[in-house]
Parts: structure tokens; sequence; C-alpha cells
């Protein structure tokens, strides 16, 4: 289960190992034989075939930027009549303003177009694979090339909408992470807690993002007819220290902001999941969380919000706590909770 995600920055144990390399010349090769078959049939040498394509691509990026502009337009038109009624439907701990660039203590939803150029990337075709391989070489580069501060992951569009619709359901939970032990008791519950460190996370559901322009076929020179179906809302997942969120409730500071982008949900099947750890102090270089407890509850949002197996198969005991814990929370057991953590690397 755990290797549906591939998180990136740093692997662990439960995730594949495995690094994707886009291999340009292979792609290219693999389509030499039908660009000479297309040359032959026009008359035209390769290279020209090369540029009379390239003109179209060209004139139909033009046309197509025209007609982006011309909806972007539209849309903010739209939203600045109906900004007041979705201010009051995003009213969620962490929720913000789309497009905000504040970090407070609430979640900012930069666009995807922020970190990856989506005019480039979809001028030709790429395989969900191949757009990983680019959102793990962007995070990769943050923070002077060491990637400290921030987590990403490429999420199957299947396995995000099953987290997503139990996310909707049971919006908040309690995650356990292991810690050394202090003989000091700091959460309500079993003696032992003092080796546990509790995170209180909530998700956020935002607009949904129109899906972007279909990626250009670069032998016949044009937009693929084909219309992807409309993608899922964005989501936000926030972490916070369970002190933290008792003292301050929607004021607590999230020490890790997971957000999942589903702009290229209904065109090419992925969601791309990135985590912003939060600074301790400007220009400090450190971080309230460390990477390895950023990787950590990542993982346990996958391991309590992924449900699996076969329809009216046993529940697992994961989703057997997170519907105590809104449906029945008197019989919500902490000791119960405590066991989840020997699937963690380093609990043992």
């Amino acid at each position: 289960m755990f290797r549906s995600l591939r998180l990136c920055s740093r692997p662990l144990t439960h995730y594949s190992r495995r690094r994707i390399h886009v291999d340009t010349t292979a792609f290219e090769s693999k389509y030499a034989e039908k660009l000479r078959q297309r040359a032959s049939e026009r008359g035209l040498s390769v290279s020209e075939l090369k540029l009379k394509a390239k003109e179209k691509q060209e004139a139909e990026r033009l046309q197509l930027r025209k007609k982006l502009e011309e909806e972007r337009a539209a849309q903010k038109s739209a939203q600045g009549s109906g900004s007041t009624a979705s201010a009051s439907s995003s009213k969620t701990l962490g929720a913000t303003k789309p497009g905000s660039s504040e970090r407070k203590d609430k979640s900012p939803i930069k666009p995807l177009n922020s970190f990856l150029n989506l005019e480039k990337l979809l001028s030709s075709p790429h395989k969900p694979e191949q757009i990983a391989s680019l959102w793990t070489a962007y995070h990769a580069s943050r923070s002077g090339g060491t990637g400290r501060g921030y987590v990403c992951a490429s999420v199957p569009l299947d396995l995000y909408q099953k987290m997503a619709d139990v996310g909707s359901r049971y919006p908040s939970f309690v995650v356990p992470i292991r810690r050394p032990s202090t003989g000091t008791t700091t959460e309500p519950g079993a003696e032992d807690q003092s080796a546990y460190e509790f995170y209180y996370l909530q998700w956020a559901f935002h607009d949904a993002p129109p899906h972007p322009a279909v990626a250009i076929d670069p032998f016949a020179g044009k937009l693929s007819d084909a219309t992807p179906p409309a993608n899922p809302p964005i989501s936000t997942v926030l972490f916070t220290p369970l002190q933290e969120y008792k003292l301050r409730q929607s004021f607590a500071t999230p020490y890790l902001i997971a957000t999942n982008y589903t702009d290229l949900a209904g065109s090419h099947g992925t969601v791309l999941l990135r985590g912003e750890v939060t600074p301790a102090g400007s220009g400090s270089g450190n971080f309230m969380i460390s990477q390895e407890d950023a990787h950590l509850l990542l993982m346990a949002l996958q391991r309590f919000y992924l449900w699996g197996g076969a329809s009216g198969s046993r529940e697992s005991e994961p989703q057997r706590l997170l519907k105590l814990f809104h449906e029945n929370p008197e019989q919500f057991k902490w000791e119960d909770l405590l066991k989840t953590v020997d699937w963690m690397p380093g609990s043992h």
C-alpha cells in the first residue's frame, strides 16, 4: 500500500526507491520511423516536416494563449462577483483565499503554475512518471539544493479520490509520532505517552481548478480533441501539535501544510502533493519539525485515510479508529492508537 505514493526529497523504507529518469533521446527515437513515413507521404524531408509542425504548433499556441487569457478574464470577473459567498464557505481551520502569498497561521494556496511552467509542460506530451520526476527535481532544488523544508509526492488520481472522500467525511484526526522517553507525561491517556508526540490534522477543500490545455500532438501539430474530465477540488491538510491546537484552536500554527494540487488530475490522472514545513524563525534555516517527521506525518495520513480492500471486507484498524474518533468518541482508546505506530520506521 505504501508504495502507492512517491515521496520526494528523501526516500523512506516504505516507499519505492526507484528513481525516474526522463530519457528524451529514447523518446524521440521511438517515433523516428513514424516521422520518416509522415515526411515521405508529404514529399518532405524530416527536418522540413519538423519545421512545418513547429510553425503549426506555434500558431496553435498563440490561438490557445488568446483563448486562455479570455477564459481567465471571464473567470476573474466571475470570482470577483462571488467573492463574498466564497469567503464564507471556506472558513475551515487553516483555509485561506487561493493565491494568497502570506504565510502566518493559515495555508496559502499558491497556483501550481508558480512551481511548474504548465504552458511549457503541456506543449508536448508527458507521462505521469515524467511529471512526477519534474516535481521531485523542483523540490529537491529548494533550500540551496538540500530540499529541506519541503516534501512532495505524486499521487495516482484513484488513490487521491479515495483519501479525499474519507477526508471529507472525517476531516480531523490525531496521529502519534514516537519520541525518546523523557519520563514525563505530555498528553492525557496511556501512561507511556511520554514516548509519543501527538499531532492534530485537519482537511480543508477549496475550489476545483480548471483543467489545463490539452497537450499538443507533436506529429499532427494540433490540439487533442479529447476533453479531460473535470478536476476534483484542491485540498489542504494541516498538521499542528495537539497541545498547540488545544491552546490556540483555529489560531494554532501549522507545522506542516500539505497541499494536493489537482490541476493535472483530469488530463494526466495524477495529483501533485506539496508539503511545506513551517520555518522556525525568519532566515534561521531551522524548521518547526524535522524532514523525517514531515515524511512520517504524510505516511500516517495515507495509513488512516487510504481505505482499501474489497467491498464488504473487514475494516482495518486505522479505519476503525478514525470512525470511532468521529462517530463514537467515548469508545476511542489512545492505547489502540499507539499500537498503530508500530509500522513506522524506527518505531522498534
